[in-house]
């Protein structure tokens, strides 16, 4: 008999993938959830890879087997866990999936949901996945920037940054600590993002030198160095 492993790869969406996920203290989980967990999942990495035909093949998946239970609220959280891989990679957007979904969708979705477009209010924090409360809860770019270090989970860790990066409250230590995420984890899509920030920034800084190093290194994840 299978005994599911509540401990989450790196890779996955720790924050939002638990709700899907089962403990191995409790009865052996049920093939959809076990089949919609790894579609998200994989789903998820496909995007920060930059894999689109994969990413949307296991979001298909995912979506076809949680509409099984025909509960909109777990349809919701999959869809957010897509569109927070987007905010990952700067790609800001309506989450339109998961708005044909909100009438259905708990208050901690709605603002997870809210924190991904950058507006959740200050009594929304306390639902947010715990990795991404201090970010939220952050006055002052140092403090946000110590919470983002202090993230353990790296798409946790991007997220929060994208957040930041949205709200105009993206340091260069913001950018790099991001930088530095998508590349540790081989995220191709994120990491392009990224490095194209800083190089916009070094361009309108003038650092000449600066922006070379970044352009060879973006050639580099391109593959044109």
């Amino acid at each position: 008999m299978r005994v599911p492993d509540c401990r989450l790869p790196a890779r996955a969406l720790a924050a939002a993938t638990v709700l899907l996920a089962a403990c191995a203290s409790g009865p052996p989980p049920p093939d959809w959830q076990l089949n919609a967990r790894q579609a998200v999942e994989a789903a998820v990495v496909a995007y920060l890879e930059g894999n689109a035909r994969a990413e949307a093949a296991e979001s298909a998946r995912a979506r076809s087997e949680i509409a099984r239970t025909g509960r909109a609220d777990l349809l919701a959280r999959a869809e957010l866990m897509r569109c927070a891989a987007r905010v990952a990679s700067l790609v800001f957007e309506p989450c339109a999936g998961f708005e044909a979904l909100r009438a259905d969708a708990s208050p901690a979705e709605l603002a997870y949901a809210d924190f991904l477009a950058g507006s959740a209010a200050a009594q929304q924090v306390a639902l947010l996945p715990e990795p991404q409360r201090a970010t939220a809860a952050a006055t002052s770019d140092a403090s946000a920037t110590a919470a983002l270090r202090a993230i353990d989970d790296p798409l946790s860790r991007l997220i929060a940054a994208g957040v930041l990066f949205q709200t105009s409250r993206a340091s260069p230590e913001v950018l790099q600590i991001a930088v530095d995420t998508a590349s540790g984890e081989g995220w191709r899509r994120p990491l392009l993002a990224w490095l194209k920030v800083q190089l916009a920034r070094a361009e309108r800084a003038g650092a000449n030198a600066e922006a070379e190093r970044l352009r060879r290194r973006i050639g580099i994840v391109q593959g044109t160095p």
